[in-house]
């Protein structure tokens, strides 16, 4: 099949929906699709497979900030892309966030797919569903990421979505160079805005040993603050954004991977990544969390938003190898259940069904 792939946000910038789209891809292709992603880039495009819609525009959702592209040139982009590529079925990822993927659902004529990824709360579902209700009934087949992906989309769209996990690509992270530690090591890597709880993470640090190092990976609207507070503890080490390289040879090098999210959580993806990498877990106990991890078999889960009780689950996972052992087994086979291969094999079941009917 000629599959084209639809992403909004900037597939230049690392995220979740982008992670997926370009892993989804990748898989594709080695089932024999052929398969371009479009979507923004603010700079080179990640793959060879992408076409690059023009840059993004820094955009409030969801509690965070989204890199869309709803600018008028990026949409006459879309429209060039889907006619001279003339795909046999579109597969949107959060059809219909402003920019190409509501475009390409507005005008694109043939058969699409749609997956729905945020969760939590949405002010367009509020703002403007009746109308969204409409657009949405262009696609083919709705799936969701998550049963809290799933309520808001059925809440605001209602119809019928089929619940489908996102999928992890284990030899990437599996295979490969760990960083090597010279102490008890914590990695964080995510965006530095409220939902993602570094805050909370740095603020544990304080009831942690003193030989226990934090390796910080990423930027956002909170660096400068968060480095103004708690720069001068020796302890930790600020990445900046890394390479996907650097990303997944720090995961696999880690004593334990933490990911203290208070609120936003779609699906844990970041966690199962880490799993794959072979990584010890403590994460908050979110519902996204709660998606992929099951609590004392691949991750300690700690309660959201405390620091004192994050603390305590990171020193317990950091004191005893035995738990550290099981929580990275139970991890593996959490990832391998979750694989992008057999993520692309249900797609490409779904591919066919629409474009049989």
């Amino acid at each position: 099949m000629r599959i084209g792939l639809v992403c909004p946000y900037s597939l230049s910038i690392p995220g979740g929906v982008q992670g997926q789209v370009l892993g989804l891809a990748r898989s594709l292709r080695r089932l024999g699709h052929e398969v371009r992603v479009l979507g923004p880039c603010d700079g080179p495009p990640p793959d060879a497979g992408v076409t690059p819609l023009g840059r993004s525009v820094p955009t409030a959702a969801n509690g965070a900030i989204a890199p869309l592209a709803p600018d008028p040139s990026a949409q006459l982009r879309t429209i060039r892309a889907l006619r001279d590529e003339a795909f046999e079925i579109v597969h949107l990822h959060e059809p219909l966030a402003p920019g190409p993927c509501m475009t390409t659902l507005l005008l694109a004529d043939g058969p699409s797919v749609g997956t729905f990824h945020a969760a939590g709360e949405s002010a367009g579902y509020r703002a403007m569903g009746w109308a969204l209700r409409r657009l949405a009934r262009k696609l083919n087949r709705r799936c969701a990421v998550s049963p809290d992906a799933l309520a808001l989309a059925h809440g605001a769209l209602r119809g019928e979505f089929e619940l489908l996990f996102n999928g992890v690509e284990v030899d990437r992270f599996a295979r490969g160079e760990a960083h090597p530690i010279e102490a008890p090591t914590i990695f964080f890597l995510g965006r530095h805005e409220p939902r993602k709880g570094l805050d909370v993470l740095l603020a544990a640090m304080a009831d942690l040993p003193p030989d226990v190092r934090l390796w910080v990976g990423g930027e956002g609207p909170q660096s400068a603050a968060l480095r103004e507070q708690f720069g001068r503890d020796p302890r930790i080490e600020w990445l900046g954004r890394i390479s996907d390289e650097e990303r997944n040879a720090r995961m696999r090098g880690c004593t334990v991977y933490c990911s203290p999210s208070v609120r936003g959580e779609s699906f844990g993806m970041v966690l199962l990544e880490a799993m794959a990498a072979g990584c010890a877990l403590v994460a908050s106990d979110l519902t996204g969390h709660r998606n992929v991890a099951t609590d004392g078999v691949d991750a300690v889960l700690a309660p959201v938003g405390d620091a004192v009780g994050l603390a305590q689950a990171l020193r317990q996972v950091l004191a005893d190898d035995l738990l550290r052992a099981d929580l990275v087994a139970g991890g593996r086979r959490r990832a391998e259940e979750l694989s992008m291969g057999s993520l692309a094999d249900r797609y490409v079941e779904i591919y066919r069904s629409v474009l049989a009917g």
